[in-house]
């Protein structure tokens, strides 16, 4: 329930953003050294002299959001908030677990589905599909739903952290859309609820941008994708996330269907892309390397991971722009009724 005066709710909400991008901003630093210290660093392949980047993110990542939606959370008593937390704190523990061990292609997927379960026990569906020309009320089909949605947009997001900054700049992209439709559609205190993490994701595109001065890891993809998946599900906002994270999906999709079974990517041993003398990318000729959307990318020929990065950004802009558009659509459908 909200509070009586939506201007409390609303200062909170201030609050609780501001003080999520500033744990970002403050507490990052210090972690980066930390993880440098202990030697959690991973290759920098696609840069001269080969750069050790710190990794993973995700511990900070989630605290900066786990803190701001609690701040809601005593402010307002929405219980649905919990859900959310429990569900992306799950999908975090996964991807840690996958930063530190290699797990076999089918672990992340199967577990996410635990991840999934707390949006049902607090009721954070409210069983609507919302499509284009109205509502559909699916009790019964949207918990099989819910529990594939978390797997399929975890994995979706954490499919796309190939490049510096791409998984950051690309959520933050594809957030717009999402709020519009949450504030249009869905409850206004889900809208809310979704600036925080917002605020978190711009916090942490300082230090995950090109070049990168830490990487996110599993962990903290796979939370970027179950909170995101979430927000779309509490927001009734489901098909407007599906458009908007496109590109994610036509890469996932395309792999899946060359690889033809679930298996980690860094178990490939033919290598979709070469990265060439001069530290350019050009597709792969090996018929045997899957097919991703970054090499599609290299058809046209070869290009710098920095020229990837902003040609994905477009790609993100033009399904995010496509989502306005059905958003529009909607909108005066139903107006019109």
């Amino acid at each position: 329930m909200l509070p009586s005066n939506h201007e409390e709710f609303i200062i909170g909400t201030i609050i609780a953003s501001v003080i999520s991008f500033l744990i970002i901003i403050i507490l990052m630093p210090a972690f980066i050294k930390f993880l440098t210290k202990n030697g959690k660093l991973v290759n920098d392949r696609h840069k001269p002299n080969n750069p050790m980047v710190p990794r993973p993110g995700g511990p900070i990542l989630l605290l900066s959001i786990i803190t701001g939606e609690l701040i809601l959370f005593f402010i307002t008593g929405f219980y649905e908030i919990i859900g959310i937390i429990i569900t992306t704190s799950i999908a975090f523990i996964i991807g840690v677990i996958d930063d530190f061990k290699t797990m076999p292609g089918w672990f992340k997927p199967a577990a996410l589905i635990l991840a999934s379960i707390p949006l049902i026990i607090f009721h954070v569906n409210e069983n609507h599909l919302n499509i284009i020309f109205g509502s559909v009320y699916i009790p019964l089909l949207y918990i099989p739903l819910v529990l594939i949605a978390i797997p399929l947009v975890g994995n979706t997001i954490n499919s796309i952290d190939v490049f510096n900054g791409i998984v950051t700049g690309f959520l933050i992209i594809t957030m717009f859309p999402l709020l519009t439709s949450t504030l249009l559609f869905g409850k206004f205190e889900v809208f809310l609820i979704e600036l925080p993490f917002f605020a978190s994701l711009l916090g942490f595109y300082r230090f995950h941008k090109y070049p990168s001065k830490i990487f996110p890891g599993d962990s903290g993809t796979l939370l970027m994708g179950a909170i995101y998946g979430s927000f779309a599900i509490a927001s009734r906002s489901e098909i407007i996330a599906i458009i908007a994270l496109l590109p994610a999906i036509m890469n996932s999709f395309l792999f899946l269907s060359s690889v033809r079974k679930i298996v980690e990517h860094r178990q490939i041993k033919a290598r979709p892309i070469i990265l060439k003398d001069d530290y350019s990318l050009e597709a792969s000729k090996d018929k045997s390397a899957p097919i991703t959307l970054v090499r599609l990318i290299l058809l046209d020929g070869p290009l710098s991971e920095k020229q990837i990065v902003n040609k994905i950004y477009r790609l993100g802009i033009f399904s995010s722009c496509l989502s306005f558009i059905t958003i529009l659509i909607q909108y005066f459908i139903l107006n019109i009724k």
